[in-house]
């Protein structure tokens, strides 16, 4: 768990963009249909940040994103698997044209103290930079594996690719109601259960300032099942000793 002591690296600046995105709200899959919500959840963010880099030595904070584009929709048919087999009709409704500014940071994961010695700021900071430069290290995806994405660095409040600013920096306070913030997952809390989290967005002046999550004021939680964290780390197996990682890193 984070306290004001802990370690916070510098910031991660980058822009992410794509073609569309869907950011589900959870409350449409019920009838097999999705319909995105009008900007990115926390969750969403999170998962392109680990795309760029992630170890489990480190935990991933997303500080606030900027929204570049107006927010646009449109809907078009799918054929989505049947838990019965074969497929289904459904109409999926995607925003379009999206591009984000994201401004992150990470933490130490104090759960694992078998990767203690891992805990190098410069050298995760500098892989980190290094797969931006190149794209990331996995597949970029605004939200489902329908809508691919891409990334590149940026520096926070610059223009947008097209060299303008955002559609949004003008507009004082948009409120988007009660959306889904994040998960709450065993290795991250150190509580054998898990969690979601639910908030009240809003966005001023094109920017969304996300509350962290251990803000219990903005933050609803809510218990979804017991759950144990993954298998634990060991030297040798599937940890693999820091010195030799360094070294292969060169640093």
């Amino acid at each position: 768990m984070s306290n004001k002591n802990a370690f916070r690296s510098e910031p991660f600046c980058f822009r992410v963009w794509g073609r569309q995105a869907l950011f589900t709200d959870p409350v449409t899959k019920i009838g097999g249909e999705k319909f995105s919500y009008q900007v990115p959840t926390y969750e969403a963010i999170k998962g392109i940040v680990k795309s760029i880099y992630w170890k489990p030595t480190l935990i991933w904070h997303i500080d606030r994103i900027r929204v570049m584009k107006p927010i646009r929709t449109y809907s078009k048919s799918t054929k989505p698997l049947d838990w019965n087999g074969g497929n289904t009709l459904a109409i999926y409704t995607f925003l379009q044209d999206v591009e984000y500014q994201v401004e992150a940071h990470f933490e130490w994961n104090e759960n694992w103290p078998e990767l203690a010695q891992d805990r190098v700021a410069g050298k995760h900071m500098a892989i980190a930079k290094r797969m931006l430069d190149r794209g990331g290290r996995q597949d970029i995806f605004l939200g489902t594996r329908d809508c691919q994405g891409y990334v590149e660095p940026c520096e926070f409040g610059s223009l947008g690719r097209d060299g303008k600013a955002g559609f949004y920096d003008e507009i004082d306070n948009l409120d988007f109601g009660l959306m889904f913030h994040s998960f709450g997952y065993p290795e991250e809390t150190g509580n054998h259960e898990l969690v979601n989290r639910f908030w009240r967005a809003q966005m001023q002046n094109g920017e969304i300032v996300f509350p962290s999550v251990n803000d219990t004021e903005k933050l609803k939680t809510r218990f979804i099942r017991a759950m144990k964290p993954e298998k634990p780390f060991k030297r040798g197996e599937n940890l693999k000793p820091v010195e030799d990682e360094a070294e292969e890193l060169g640093l």
